[in-house]
């Protein structure tokens, strides 16, 4: 089969185009053929080097796709052959809290990923994808949007009339203003460009706000709020926008911290005792378990939400879409197709 590898990790040009025989499929392991893979930032930063230690050079990268069961292995029931399946990347963690036995089978990092003709994962893991859902709709579910309802839903517990704050317009932060809409809330999103926001807008987000030109862009959220702010904040920039969260955020307001696109602190959190003032709840999360991927998947169905794919490139290009994913001019997807 054609895969790519992760080699040396020492930037984008590490990914690298190669062969492998076809894997087989063991006891309670399913064999899918993805037909359209999903990039994340996570992605960039394991060929950088950067997400933990170095994995080993021959790692197949990529987190979540959507596939085609083309094998099963004994034991496995309730998959056919031809049935399309996504799943979590964190695969041992099927329900409940979560636990760092998660970490344990981690596709794309502890074990070869979605960038390949064939990818094998345990069957346990695997969430049917209904027939109304295309290929696009499913294929950035198990990681971005899954991350996102997460944060809103799981931890977040959106309710109607809500205001819920996404940072940039990234997958999750797009995924996060889809869900937080469906359910009934008001969305914040920021951004640096004002092209990126009138796309939000045309979302559905409420309010938008471009932090280059508002640098205290909390307390312009603060201000077209009507001083009451965010109830639930989906902060993907991580330790250089925590402070601005926290002052955006409501009382008895929910921080949801999932990343760190916007780097480290210059400094440390000159607003700590806010935390303790508005009775905040800030709470890191890891992606999401499979139960809660099929609520995702039934609310995705029943709402009929599009995700927003920016561009798709073909097997052949992957290096282009990890650079075009780079260069962050991109709202919501940057996909990658098997034919």
């Amino acid at each position: 089969m054609k895969a790519y590898q992760i080699g040396e990790q020492d930037g984008l040009q590490a990914l690298v185009p190669t062969t492998r025989p076809d894997p087989v499929a063991a006891p309670g392991q399913v064999v899918l053929a993805p037909r359209l893979v999903s990039l994340n930032n996570r992605d960039m930063q394991i060929l950088r080097g950067a997400y933990g230690a170095k994995k080993p050079a021959e790692r197949v990268p990529v987190s979540e796709g959507v596939g085609e069961v083309v094998s099963i292995g004994d034991g496995v029931t309730g998959f056919t052959v031809g049935d399309r399946a996504i799943a979590p990347h964190f695969v041992n963690w099927t329900g409940g809290d979560f636990g760092y036995h998660a970490f344990g089978h981690d596709l794309g990092v502890t074990h070869d990923g979605w960038l390949a003709e064939r990818v094998v994962v345990p069957a346990a893991a695997l969430v049917r994808v209904p027939d109304g859902l295309t290929d696009r709709q499913a294929a950035a579910l198990p990681s971005a949007a899954l991350t996102a309802w997460n944060a809103v839903v799981e931890v977040g517990k959106v309710k109607a009339g809500d205001v819920v704050l996404t940072l940039g317009t990234g997958g999750v932060s797009i995924f996060a203003l889809q869900i937080a809409k469906a359910n009934g809330a008001r969305v914040v999103t920021t951004s640096s460009s004002d092209e990126k926001l009138a796309l939000a807008r045309d979302l559905g987000a409420d309010i938008t706000i471009n932090y280059r030109t508002n640098p205290d862009w909390a307390a312009e959220l603060m201000k077209a709020t009507g001083g009451a702010g965010a109830d639930i904040v989906v902060e993907t920039g991580g330790q250089a926008t925590l402070g601005q969260s926290i002052a955006a955020a409501a009382v008895n307001g929910r921080i949801v911290i999932i990343g760190v696109t916007a780097g480290q602190a210059s400094d440390g959190l000159p607003n700590y005792g806010t935390i303790i003032g508005k009775n905040l709840t800030l709470r890191g999360i890891a992606e999401g378990s499979r139960a809660m991927l099929v609520r995702l998947v039934r609310a995705v169905e029943a709402n009929g939400i599009e995700p927003v794919v920016n561009k798709v490139f073909p097997f052949d290009r992957a290096a282009d879409a990890y650079a075009y994913l780079a260069a962050a001019e991109h709202v919501g997807k940057v996909m990658i197709e098997l034919k």
